[in-house]
């Protein structure tokens, strides 16, 4: 049986019926490796990407939301999946070890995260200003971190926020030896309506103070940098440096398409809200409708930078340098390796 075999595979004939079959079975593969188009030169399906968000969706996020629902990543030629991690605080390490392709993070972090050799790039502000605050309940009657005297703080156990109740105390002339620095996690809003704290630290001033409000405790809201921290992106869109090097084209794409989502965002906040919540029905509706309100001008406003997403070497070498002063940072990086405005000036230079 073998040596007949042998004999029929020897046969021009079924050599040239075999050579056939594989140059058939060969076109095959090729046209479901490209998606299925036919022909020479038809385009192949779109790129998938994946955006690890910092939190779980909400109105920081409606921009990329936008350009989703109004089909700007499908007009890029990109698939993108966005989504929460299970930690959220492994998003730079994600995207710098190329599991995600974007992240969304903070400047304060992508600067540690340099520090520590993780090849993580900024490419878009975008939040442009802190959105961390002092929350302390009206009926206390503390306006200023001066009167935190004998006070219990509360705050989510961050290094960053240790340091920045620590600069604000020393600016009026206190110590934090002068008050109680409790770490509460992040049940913020509950521990300070309990009154367990008197103030807390580390509370989004466009997201806390809403939720204390909308349960009958009206708050004071101490801004960061109106109390003379450095002013610094609050939230950053980030990717790896091999993908602004070596997948340049598909990073143009993406930040073009971003970057028309929360322009579109700044000038319809309301209907920002509506998209978001079509897309995310879980959310809670009341405080994401008025957050977005907060946010829309913080995102872009026009007169103050060129394009949504624009960032500045000042405010990137100023934070950095203030993260070393309060020995957050152990060695100073070279800012300009940290962001770049490359992509949204192409967004930009397209017509945006």
């Amino acid at each position: 049986m073998k040596r007949g075999w042998t004999r029929v595979l020897r046969s021009r004939t079924y050599r040239l019926h075999l050579w056939l079959l594989v140059v058939v079975i060969a076109s095959s593969v090729s046209l479901v490796g490209c998606g299925g188009a036919k022909g020479p030169g038809a385009a192949a399906g779109p790129t998938k990407v994946r955006v690890a968000l910092d939190w779980y969706p909400n109105s920081d996020h409606a921009g990329l939301y936008v350009a989703l629902e109004r089909g700007y990543f499908k007009a890029a030629g990109l698939e993108v999946e966005l989504y929460t991690p299970a930690n959220p605080s492994d998003v730079l390490k994600t995207v710098g070890a190329g599991r995600d392709d974007f992240g969304i993070s903070y400047q304060p972090e992508v600067i540690l995260a340099r520090a520590q050799g993780i090849p993580v790039k900024s490419i878009a502000a975008i939040v442009q200003y802190p959105l961390d605050s002092i929350l302390t309940l009206k009926s206390s009657g503390i306006t200023s971190p001066a009167q935190l005297r004998g006070k219990r703080v509360g705050y989510p156990g961050l290094p960053l926020d240790e340091a920045l109740i620590t600069v604000l105390l020393e600016k009026d002339g206190l110590t934090l030896k002068d008050v109680e620095l409790v770490n509460v996690g992040y049940d913020l809003v509950p521990s300070l309506i309990g009154r367990r704290v008197d103030a807390v630290i580390g509370a989004y001033w466009t997201h806390e103070s809403i939720l204390a409000e909308m349960q009958g405790h009206p708050v004071n809201v101490l801004r960061l940098e109106q109390l003379g921290i450095p002013r610094f992106y609050e939230l950053v869109l980030v990717t790896r440096d091999a993908m602004v090097t070596g997948r340049a084209e598909v990073v143009e794409r993406f930040v073009k398409a971003v970057v028309q989502g929360y322009m579109e965002a700044a000038k319809d906040p309301a209907e920002a809200f509506n998209v978001l919540a079509k897309r995310n029905p879980e959310i809670n509706k009341d405080m994401e409708r008025q957050a977005i309100e907060l946010l829309a001008p913080l995102f872009y406003k026009e007169g103050e930078i060129p394009i949504f997403g624009w960032q500045t070497l000042e405010r990137w070498d100023g934070f950095m340098r203030w993260m070393k002063g309060v020995q957050l940072l152990e060695r100073e990086i070279d800012p300009r390796e940290a962001f770049t405005n490359e992509f949204v000036e192409k967004a930009a230079k397209s017509g945006m």
